[in-house]
């Protein structure tokens, strides 16, 4: 196969929002001795996306940054000292590309793809061999481009530092990737599942996905209270999936059983807190920085082993409509995730 010099790809020319995004072209970059050539065919978009274009991501980003964390792709050529993938292998990266196991350091944290390392939205990349992994055989370019960030965040939550046992009950807030992902995982796991979220029409599909109870938020504002009682014998639940930030902490707090686990992963309800923290609850918070790389393996075993399919959002968007994509993944309109087409 012979190779284009110059490729498509989107870059970011600053932080005023999704207008930021342009599309130029670049040279396809060089191949190292323990690097890896990939054909993007999928990505998919995160919050942590729409924060970079919007200049409120908590990191440094590299100027003209090619955006966006998630992909799927073909492995087309290796360097020579290569010992991981063999051309033809369809694999994802690792957001942390330098995490390969244990605890996030800040060298892992910085080489991060979509704010220092390029990302997703182009025609070709090249990734170190150990960044990358592959993604289960019972999955579709764009379903394996849903794995790296969402995907690996609900398995560390559920699965990292406290595993859930069967019988636990988990607590998911809203119908974003993260949430949706825990749903699944958790009943592979044997738990009993509440989830909330804010629309009836939501509220099916999250059901259909076999979550055992639902609440409409909007219709209840004490929604801690109401998952308490809803869980296995009124204790509350072992895990919260909370995704909102400080403004549903207090309801998660009350939410959660006694010794539960509220996993904290962003902060799509604001910064500011108006109502009482986790540590007035008998309840642990942990911070959860995605995952590493031998976590991504584990899950990805398990999805293959238990035929788990990620949900993606019914539209679909092409690359030229990346911009249009951020938007609608802005305005909540998506069930699952939001999946942008590459090749």
């Amino acid at each position: 196969m012979i190779l284009p010099t110059t490729m498509d790809q989107w870059v970011l020319r600053g932080t005023d929002g999704f207008s930021s995004l342009k599309l130029e072209q670049s040279a396809i970059p060089e191949v190292g001795e323990f690097d890896v050539l990939i054909k993007f065919h999928a990505a998919s978009l995160n919050y942590r996306d729409l924060m970079i274009a919007k200049g409120t991501y908590y990191w440094p980003l590299k100027e003209g940054i090619v955006p966006v964390s998630d992909f799927a792709g073909e492995v087309l050529c290796i360097g020579s000292k290569v010992t991981r993938f063999q051309k033809g292998q369809r694999v994802a990266g690792c957001v942390h590309q330098t995490h390969i196991a244990g605890s996030l350091s800040k060298e892992d944290a910085m080489n991060a793809v979509g704010s220092l390392v390029d990302g997703a939205l182009r025609k070709y990349g090249v990734y170190n061999e150990h960044g990358l992994v592959k993604i289960p055989e019972n999955l579709s370019y764009r379903e394996g481009a849903t794995l790296p960030c969402a995907a690996l965040t609900a398995w560390n939550s559920l699965y990292g530092a406290k595993p859930l046992l069967p019988g636990n009950t988990v607590l998911t807030l809203g119908s974003g990737g993260v949430s949706v992902f825990a749903i699944q995982f958790a009943l592979v796991g044997g738990a009993q599942v509440i989830s909330t979220t804010s629309s009836n029409e939501k509220a099916a599909v999250l059901k259909k996905l076999g979550a055992h109870h639902v609440i409409n938020y909007k219709e209840n504002a004490n929604w801690g209270n109401t998952a308490r009682k809803l869980s296995y014998g009124g204790l509350g639940a072992d895990y919260v999936i909370e995704v909102s930030g400080p403004n549903t902490m207090e309801q998660s707090s009350i939410a959660a059983a006694i010794d539960g686990m509220i996993a904290v992963i962003g902060t799509r309800g604001g910064r500011t807190s108006s109502g009482a923290l986790a540590h007035t609850a008998l309840v642990t918070t942990r911070r959860i920085m995605i995952g590493n790389r031998l976590q991504f393996e584990e899950m990805n075993r398990a999805i293959e082993i238990n035929n788990i399919k990620p949900i993606i959002d019914s539209k679909v968007f092409k690359f030229e409509e990346a911009p249009e994509a951020f938007q609608y993944l802005w305005d909540q309109k998506a069930v699952g995730k939001v999946v942008i087409d590459i090749e």
